[in-house]
């Protein structure tokens, strides 16, 4: 399995890694035997032994387990016998079980809990990680089978699954650099080595200043707006920073920031946006333009020695979309509407900030982005008759997820779910879930991560600790992860809607990680390709306002009585409301994500030149509009330091398959047994085993069409939309 985790770090995510090998010695092989990673769990599924994995696990794993893989390619490079699918591919599948445990539990760790010993070991290992996927995938004996293989590939008696694993093996190692002459393989390994140290260092940069920007406030009046229970929170924040009789508001890694929405106090809301915006290009230990500036070079180089005219060309050739030039068309078509309904809704906030201003009698001053959540808010009240405060007593947590995102998933897919309290946890703010099928057989364990904390990155995310394969009898075991304030001690924890969309839609992956019903590890769960993956779950969030679901977990917390129809209305009527920005906000990151992307190594900006780039980029784009700057700016924009270079636009990509396939659920009678089997059937089991699009057509029945896109994305009038899924 760890072979998937090397090709990837390797050919996708440009980590890089120097060869490491290690023989175990009698002396080793005793610590080996205390080392939870070197057998199997035995708990259920495998679920990782969370109260005895110890940091100090980790390095020995590591080791041990890329010098077994390695003997094993050996063994597999240098077999005598004629290549097979059984002596090479499947021998590639079962290779790194060891290596393979470790990391799987070490990376969602970083990402989820991290620490120092843990930041340490990830910046000792990047590089390490890259080399040893680049032995693997340069190893020519190795190619050569794979190459065997692939020529004759439609001859040797498989199914359709396992010819697939054989042109996906070999893609990969193309892609990788197989094809290059030693010279270029040399030059390979040391660029991927230097992406992967430098990529590490950008994902601390960013964590380190979320925490260090956040903002102190002395005088609790400044507070105005906020819940007693935010103003507790920032008080403990305070407190446990040695701040005691202070405020701290504390930043999510994107550009706005929720308490926008609230605050009263104008220069407060300034304060805290311009925090939010100087990260990471205002000087000091974290800044990260200068990290920019040299992964952009390397990308390109890199592109251009695996014969790539750019970053893009090679990261799109791999997904649905292909090209950069059909994105481009894309985002293109997009972005004026998108602007344009973004203007109409500022002179609505303009309006309502003249409105305001004359009635108190002082001057008015022009809406700026900091503005904007707050004066929305406004309008919102206007408009509709009620406020986010309003919703959020009908929103307590556990509640949403038990009898909102649980009850949607028994509705379609018959699953039922029981908490346990018996498995181990990494962190006590954590619950975990046996998942059931209709027929009472186990389908998976499910791991709830809801709470924002300091040693855990932004956003939201779905991974896997265990995934599903038919050919090591494996079912899963994912995790779901929200950044959720955490409230005061014996507080409810209020949800606001955006949150529980953002439950609904992790979930979403979550189900697409649970559901996989493939042979082979390469191909489980969410192993589709980038500007896919988001589909599914984009479709799960249509079940938040789902009438039946809905009002079955909209319940006042205290009372239990719930929501009112009327409120109900109105937060079906207010989903349409808004939509310019939140298309603007996202499509400014996307649209800058491929300008980054698709130039040459020549263009690239020194750390001085980063943030004109971004300010020429936007303009040149025409998705400038002041009030509503990117989602995420350059120095903070982790996603395209990742997984998602030339790649987040695939959430709207994705958005189009979801529109859809939403139509496709209303106008087959929604929320129904029958079409939750039919989805999980042709799309949501087969994970990566066929094309993307294959998957979508044996669904939906026909190709998919921009026009409900248009629609919902309020890109076809002024006044028709219904709300823009947010990208995570």
């Amino acid at each position: 399995m760890t072979t998937r985790l090397a090709i990837a770090l390797a050919a996708t995510l440009g980590l890089a890694m120097p060869a490491y090998s290690q023989a175990a010695t009698p002396a080793t092989q005793a610590a080996q035997a205390a080392n939870p990673f070197f057998a199997e769990s035995p708990l259920p599924l495998h679920y990782p032994q969370f109260d005895k994995i110890k940091d100090s696990d980790f390095a020995p794993a590591f080791d041990a387990g890329m010098a077994e893989q390695l003997k094993e390619m050996d063994a597999i490079a240098n077999n005598p016998a004629a290549p097979t699918f059984e002596n090479t591919i499947i021998a590639m599948e079962k290779s790194g079980q060891v290596l393979d445990r470790a990391t799987t539990v070490f990376f969602n760790l970083v990402g989820t809990d991290t620490n120092d010993a843990r930041n340490k070991l990830r910046a000792d290992y990047s590089a390490k990680f890259a080399a040893h996927g680049d032995a693997i995938s340069l190893n020519p004996k190795l190619f050569a089978r794979i190459k065997a293989l692939y020529d004759q590939r439609n001859d040797l008696g498989l199914d359709a699954e396992g010819v697939r694993l054989i042109e996906r093996y070999h893609t990969s190692f193309v892609r990788s650099g197989a094809n290059l002459n030693d010279a270029d393989k040399a030059t390979l390994k040391k660029m991927n080595a230097e992406l992967a140290s430098l990529a590490t260092t950008f994902s601390d940069n960013v964590l380190k200043e979320v925490n260090a920007s956040a903002v102190v406030v002395d005088d609790v009046k400044q507070l105005d707006g906020l819940t007693e229970a935010q103003i507790a929170t920032a008080a403990e924040v305070a407190k446990k920073r040695g701040l005691e009789g202070k405020y701290v508001l504390t930043l999510l890694n994107t550009t706005g920031q929720p308490p926008e929405s609230q605050l009263t106090n104008r220069a407060l809301r300034q304060r805290l946006h311009e925090a939010s915006v100087a990260r990471g290009s205002r000087g000091g230990e974290f800044d990260t333009t200068a990290l920019v500036s040299r992964i952009m070079k390397l990308r390109a180089d890199r592109a251009k020695l695996l014969g790539y005219p750019n970053h893009a060309a090679y990261g799109l050739e791999d997904q649905t979309a292909r090209t950069p030039e059909a994105v481009n068309a894309m985002l293109g078509k997009l972005a004026p509407a998108a602007v344009a309904n973004a203007k109409r809704e500022a002179a609505d906030l303009q309006a309502m900030i003249d409105q305001e201003q004359k009635a108190k009698g002082e001057p008015t001053f022009a809406l700026e982005p900091w503005d904007w959540a707050f004066y929305t808010e406004k309008v919102r009240a206007a408009k509709y008759n009620f406020d986010e405060s309003q919703l959020k007593p009908y929103f307590e947590m556990k509640n949403v997820l038990e009898n909102g995102v649980f009850f949607a998933a028994n509705q379609l897919y018959g699953l039922t779910f029981k908490e346990r309290t018996d498995l181990p946890k990494y962190h006590a703010d954590t619950w975990t879930y046996d998942v059931f099928n209709a027929d009472g057989s186990q389908l998976a364990i499910f791991i709830f991560d809801p709470y924002a904390r300091d040693s855990k990155r932004g956003g939201a995310w779905m991974n896997s600790y265990v995934s599903q394969s038919g050919l090591t009898g494996d079912k899963p075991v994912v995790a779901n992860h929200l950044n959720v304030p955490k409230p005061p001690a014996g507080e409810p924890t209020l949800m606001t809607w955006d949150e529980v969309t953002t439950t609904f839609h992790e979930f979403g992956h979550a189900l697409h990680g649970m559901f996989s019903d493939v042979k082979y590890p390469y191909f489980s769960g969410t192993s589709v390709p980038r500007d896919f993956v988001e589909y599914p779950s984009q479709v799960n969030e249509m079940w938040a306002d789902w009438p039946s679901v809905l009002a079955n977990y909209a319940k006042h917390y205290k009372t239990g009585e719930a929501m009112p129809q009327a409120l109900l209305d109105k937060v079906i009527a207010a989903s349409k409301f808004n939509q310019g920005f939140a298309t603007t906000e996202y499509l400014g990151a996307a649209m800058l994500d491929q300008r980054w992307h698709q130039i040459t190594a020549d263009q690239v900006p020194d750390a001085a030149g980063v943030m004109k780039f971004e300010a020429d980029a936007l303009a040149a784009d025409g998705i400038n509009y002041k009030p509503v700057p990117p989602r995420y700016k350059t120095p903070y924009f982790s996603h395209i330091m990742g997984g998602y270079s030339a790649g987040y636009y695939a959430y709207i990509w994705s958005e189009v398959l979801d529109a859809n396939s939403v139509e496709w659920f209303k106008n087959n009678g929604g929320l129904k047994r029958e079409n939750g089997d039919h989805f999980r059937k042709t799309l949501l089991s087969q994970g990566g085993s066929q094309d993307a699009m294959k998957l979508f057509r044996d669904f939906a029945g026909h190709d998919p069409k921009i026009e409900p896109l248009l629609e919902k994305r309020g890109l076809t009038a002024p006044e028709a939309a219904t709300a823009p899924r947010q990208a995570r």
